[in-house]
C-alpha cells in the first residue's frame, strides 16, 4: 500500500508555499544547553561567533540565544535553547555534530585550545579520505567538526 505524501510536501508540489522548494534555505540548528552563559562564551569567545539575539520566555521558563558568523537574513545560525529547570542533557546516540569550514585548521585548533576549548580530535585526514578535519567539544559535550576547506572533497 502506497503511503500518502506528508502535507507539507503536498503543499510544495501544488504551490501552496510561496516559491516552492527553490526559495527554501536552512535557517538554524538548535541545541539544548545546560548553562547558557557558558555556552554563549564558548561559541563567541572560543569559536568566534557573534551573539545575534537573545530572548527570555518567562511563561515557558526558557531562553533562546542565537549565535553565528553573520546576520540571520543571510547565514545559517545556531540556536541555543536553555530550559531554566534543566541543568544537563543526555546527548543520546542520534546526534552527530555541527561542522565549520575554515582556511587554516592548525592555527584554528591552536587558538581554540589557547582560549580553553577542548580539542577531542587533532587535525588530520579523515578515515578513508583526504579531507583534513578536527573535532572540538562544547561545554555540553556537543561535537563541532572543523574542516580544512582547501582539502575538502566535494564528492563526500
Amino acid at each position: 500500500m502506497e503511503r500518502p505524501l506528508p502535507r507539507l510536501f503536498v503543499l510544495w508540489q501544488h504551490g501552496g508555499i510561496t516559491g516552492g522548494l527553490s526559495s527554501m534555505r536552512m535557517l538554524h540548528t538548535m541545541l539544548r544547553v545546560g548553562d547558557l552563559e557558558k555556552s554563549i562564551r564558548f561559541y563567541t569567545e572560543v569559536l568566534g561567533m557573534q551573539l545575534l539575539r537573545r530572548k527570555d520566555y518567562p511563561s515557558g521558563r526558557f531562553t533562546l540565544a542565537f549565535v553565528g558568523y553573520g546576520d540571520e537574513r543571510d547565514n545559517t545560525v545556531l540556536e541555543l535553547t536553555h530550559n531554566w529547570d534543566t541543568q544537563e542533557y543526555a546527548l543520546g546516540d542520534g546526534y552527530g555534530h555541527i561542522a565549520l569550514g575554515l582556511d587554516d585548521i592548525h592555527a584554528a585548533c591552536t587558538a581554540i585550545a589557547e582560549k580553553g576549548g577542548r580539542i577531542v580530535r587533532e587535525p588530520g585526514p579523515m578515515k578513508h579520505g583526504n579531507t583534513v578535519i578536527a573535532f572540538v567539544e562544547d561545554p555540553d559535550g556537543y561535537k563541532v567538526e572543523l574542516i580544512q576547506l582547501s582539502s575538502r572533497s566535494d564528492a563526500a
